[in-house]
């Protein structure tokens, strides 16, 4: 039995012969960057004009949605510290949001953006949502793993961080 042997050396990322899946691979985080930012800014907007939920307790509150959650949590520390202050909490959540869903939509320090919307998935998969029956009824947990792959890849086109990279080259005479 006979193995071919592959004689192309490079992808025809190098060659310059691009089709449309090439380009497709090329953009295919750009539709999440957009999804993420658009509702991680839609959240924490939604918090901070929202006067109910702003308030210690009350229907809606922020204080009585975290006292609601306490004892089903996976970290009820956690909770409990938010307790001692649940507005200040209420307002680090949704000031968080924005700053990641801009620093993600406009793709500027990207990674970063995206680990702090892992960790904010990550707190809120852990405290509100994880008494959710099963598993995947709970939205934080999707929502954690979708940030992985921009925590992973940052915002390689269309992105603040990719303008301010090529602009280091140029100045460097960097190429590629």
């Amino acid at each position: 039995m006979t193995h071919g042997m592959r004689t192309d050396t490079h992808s025809p990322h190098l060659g310059g012969d691009r089709d449309w899946r090439d380009t497709a691979t090329r953009y295919a985080l750009v539709p999440l960057r957009l999804f993420l930012g658009i509702t991680f800014i839609y959240a924490g907007l939604d918090k901070l004009t929202d006067s109910a939920f702003m308030k210690d307790s009350g229907a809606g509150s922020i204080g009585d949605m975290m006292r609601g959650v306490r004892d089903s949590s996976a970290l009820p520390a956690l909770v409990d510290m938010a307790l001692e202050n649940p507005v200040a909490f209420g307002y680090a959540i949704a000031l968080g949001e924005l700053a990641v869903g801009i620093g993600t939509l406009l793709g500027l320090l990207t990674r970063l953006a995206a680990l702090g919307g892992a960790l904010i998935s990550l707190s809120l998969w852990l405290t509100v949502s994880w008494a959710a029956d099963p598993y995947y009824y709970g939205n934080d947990l999707p929502y954690l793993l979708a940030w992985t792959p921009l925590l992973l890849a940052g915002a390689p086109l269309l992105s603040v961080d990719a303008a301010l990279r090529a602009r280091r080259r140029q100045r460097t005479g960097e190429y590629r």
